[in-house]
């Protein structure tokens, strides 16, 4: 059957399974949206108020739902404004399609109006991308996008359109797309037996997670993994909800803002295990000095990974189910309980602790666990805030905390909410946000309350930059050098003039029924809840530094 480019276009995403685009038209995209026009019954454009956001919203669909997220864009400023969002996405593995529009082949080149290079430009931070010029291509090339940022290590892939190409027309033949397994790199057997040896000998093993424990959805063959090995387990910030952070055997965090527990115990162990991790310089600290006492085994898809930070001592290239399967069904019991022993008691003498008597981000966040009975889906800026919702609220299962852990995107968490919670209409989806951080992208409530979307924008306001703050007052002798915001923007009153409910909380004795009102409410709501701007994250890593010399509140104040 013939069809125009953008006939095409929609019906390729139909055979991808996809029912939401996160956008914003403009006129090299005019004949897309009018074909979106057409089919809005079948596919669902959520108009997000800035590119940036459209990016966010599909990477926050992506994380939480395990499908690609897609966003659209113009040419130009348009194309343009999404490259921060795919940046964000290319760091954490998030599988993203971003569709732009650029000017007809014959202006190519030629400085045309709102015409930019966008493939040249996101060519570092996206597993592939591609400019189509002929619409007899369009068709295949959106099928191989998608294949591609599924494929493997996910990751954006960008299509650039020619505007003539979305008027043409072209032959359309429709095709089943069969989601089969990919094509997995063989795991040999004597890599297992490696692998095997090396933890039966060891007596006091650690398991790091990483963001592939996530991306994998491996969450029971962890589970069965570290109750073989019976060791204690930590994670990276992309790691959240892998392993239960209920469980006993979880150690909290490790690295930067890691608990002294793990961070300790990393440093002593005799065996690390690291899955799906790429060892972070965040996570490693002074890397000459990580894990020195200990053999490494680095399980990952990606083998540009092994050895690029961290040498290690063996390591397994592979799907992760499929490689814990493997280990699962060899491994006897392991016993190892006098290392637990300790760790437990290490637990109970280095505890995460702020002072409860008077109004703190922790204070706020561990109320909001209890509520929620950690069942929410919790996104994030970047900065105190990230690292307060990182340690006080316990993620029970994968895909509930998104955050951009390797770009460190201020104001993500705001447009990955609203992917969140349009990918998860029956979940409560929970933005924890900083005051900088959501100046950064405040126009993004107008989307929420475009869409009456009932999630909650929860703003730690310190007045502040807080993290930035919180190094010029450790390492920069408290000069304040442009990190003090004040506190004259009304976010109540802001909320309320785009139509969001507005809440503030003050001190203490607020904090439990404004937040059961804001979880009550069936709508968007807004939560400024003012934080005292000398408030820090502990305990902390100097950059730098190795990872067990942690600074607590008590060094500062000694």
């Amino acid at each position: 059957m013939e069809m125009t480019g953008s006939q095409i276009l929609l019906e390729c995403l139909k055979e991808q399974g996809v029912d939401t685009i996160f956008g914003y038209p403009g006129g090299a995209v005019l004949n897309i949206y009018d074909e979106l026009y057409r089919q809005q019954d079948q596919i669902r454009h959520i108009l997000t108020s800035h590119e940036q956001g459209a990016a966010h919203a599909a990477d926050g669909y992506a994380r939480t739902t395990g499908k690609v997220g897609v966003c659209l864009a113009t040419s130009g400023p348009g194309a343009t404004n999404l490259v921060t969002g795919i940046a964000t996405a290319y760091m954490d593995s998030v599988p993203l399609v971003a569709i732009t529009g650029n000017v007809s082949v014959d202006l190519l080149g030629k400085d045309s109006f709102q015409e930019v290079d966008i493939a040249g430009v996101t060519m570092p931070i996206t597993k592939h991308n591609f400019i189509v010029k002929d619409v007899k291509d369009l068709a295949h090339t959106i099928r191989r996008a998608f294949h591609i940022a599924r494929k493997g290590r996910p990751g954006p892939v960008l299509v650039d359109i020619a505007k003539n190409v979305t008027i043409n027309k072209a032959e359309y033949v429709r095709e089943e797309i069969k989601f089969e397994e990919p094509v997995k790199p063989e795991i040999k057997d004597s890599y297992i037996s490696k692998a095997i040896k090396m933890i039966e000998e060891a007596k006091q093993p650690v398991i790091i997670l990483g963001g592939g424990a996530v991306i994998s959805n491996s969450k029971n063959e962890i589970l069965e993994f570290v109750n073989k090995v019976h060791a204690p387990v930590t994670d990276t910030l992309m790691a959240k909800g892998a392993f239960p952070g209920d469980n006993p055997l979880y150690m909290g965090g490790v690295g930067m803002h890691g608990t002294k527990t793990s961070n300790l115990a990393v440093t002593n162990c005799d065996l690390l295990i690291a899955i799906g991790s790429r060892f972070s310089d965040r996570v490693t600290g002074n890397t000459s000095k990580f894990a020195k006492k200990s053999k490494i085994l680095h399980i990952d898809i990606d083998p540009a990974e092994v050895n690029k930070n961290i040498d290690v001592y063996h390591s397994i290239v592979g799907d992760m189910k499929d490689v814990l399967k493997f280990l699962n069904k060899k491994l006897d019991q392991q016993d190892h309980s006098d290392w637990i022993t300790k760790i437990q008691e290490s637990k109970a003498m280095y505890p995460l602790k702020y002072n409860k008597d008077i109004l703190t981000g922790p204070y706020i966040i561990e109320k909001l666990y209890k509520l929620t009975n950690g069942d929410a889906i919790i996104s994030t800026g970047v900065g105190q805030h990230q690292m307060w919702s990182a340690q006080f609220y316990k993620y029970k299962n994968p895909r509930t905390f998104i955050t951009s852990g390797g770009l460190g995107t201020m104001g993500y968490g705001l447009g990955a909410s609203i992917g969140a919670q349009i990918g998860n209409p029956d979940k409560q989806v929970i933005n924890i946000d900083g005051d900088g951080c959501f100046r950064m992208t405040m126009n993004e409530l107008a989307t929420t309350s475009r869409y009456n979307l009932p999630l909650i924008e929860l703003i730690l306001n310190n007045g502040v930059l807080g993290m930035v703050r919180q190094w010029q007052d450790l390492f920069y002798g408290q000069r304040y050098s442009q990190t003090n915001l004040g506190n004259n923007v009304d976010f109540v009153k802001l909320a309320e003039a785009v139509g969001v409910k507005g809440l503030r909380i003050t001190k203490v004795e607020e904090v439990e029924d404004v937040l059961k009102e804001a979880l009550a409410h069936r709508g968007p709501v807004l939560i400024d809840c003012i934080i005292d701007s000398d408030d820090k994250v502990w305990p902390m890593v100097a950059a730098g530094s190795p990872i067990d010399e942690i600074i607590t509140e008590e060094d500062i104040n000694r």
